[in-house]
């Protein structure tokens, strides 16, 4: 599975493809695996988001989860204090183990 991420070029916050717009929550990501380069192209053109980027993702309890511990990080945000975390869409996300 591959996810595409990338930051808002507004606001510089880390961002994920939902399939048709962005979103500040993982979970919301879906599976572009073979049109990556094409959206990341698209999507970087129409100046919505800077740098976009695949990434390998699992599926985990029926929600994107990346693969690699840097991308992780990236999606919840800050590790050392937990009130500058991102708040997700679904709590049950901070018991992943990273």
């Amino acid at each position: 599975m591959r996810i595409l991420t990338g930051n808002d070029l507004k606001t510089g916050a880390v961002i994920w493809w939902t399939g048709s717009d962005w979103s500040l929550h993982v979970a919301d990501a879906v599976d572009v695996t073979g049109r990556e380069d094409e959206l990341a192209r698209v999507e970087e053109a129409e100046r919505r988001v800077n740098v976009p980027y695949a990434i390998d993702a699992e599926m985990h309890e029926g929600q994107p989860r990346p693969a690699h511990i840097k991308d992780r990080i990236r999606a919840l945000g800050p590790t050392v204090r937990q009130d500058l975390t991102l708040k997700p869409a679904d709590p049950d996300i901070r018991n992943w183990v990273i």
